[in-house]
């Protein structure tokens, strides 16, 4: 039987460990455009609406589409199934350089005492400053 302390301490170690693996930086920015890597939507691309840093997920325009069924309220006077964006988790999108047209990993090279990101297949500045 493990006592009170023990459990707890195991409860912040698990805790912590969990924070660790998250991003200490978004990798994708508002605006973006990305390709989908991964899930139903594999293949496709969209610019990022949304970016919520605090559980890992972007929102794409017209990618990840889920229809749900809505009740009548004030806000939507009529109910029924509408189809709205659901957002993606990070690591199953892929930025998209825009002079290669390709889904690339990039590099963060400080340019005129800016940090700035690179495209690693055409070595093209990715952020238009």
């Amino acid at each position: 039987m493990l006592t009170g302390q023990i459990r707890r301490n195991r409860r912040v170690a698990r805790r912590r460990a969990q924070e660790a693996l998250k991003f200490r930086h978004m990798p994708v920015r508002k605006g973006d455009t990305v390709k989908v890597i991964a899930g139903k939507d594999k293949g496709r691309t969209g610019r990022i609406m949304l970016v919520y840093p605090d559980t890992e997920r972007v929102m794409v325009e017209r990618i990840n589409i889920v229809k749900r069924h809505q009740r009548p309220s004030q806000r939507l006077q009529k109910g029924g199934i509408i189809e709205k964006e659901n957002p993606l988790h990070i690591s199953n999108v892929m930025l998209v350089c825009p002079r290669c047209k390709e889904a690339t990993r990039f590099k963060r090279e400080v340019i005129d005492e800016k940090r700035v990101r690179v495209c690693k297949k055409c070595d093209e500045q990715i952020d238009q400053t």
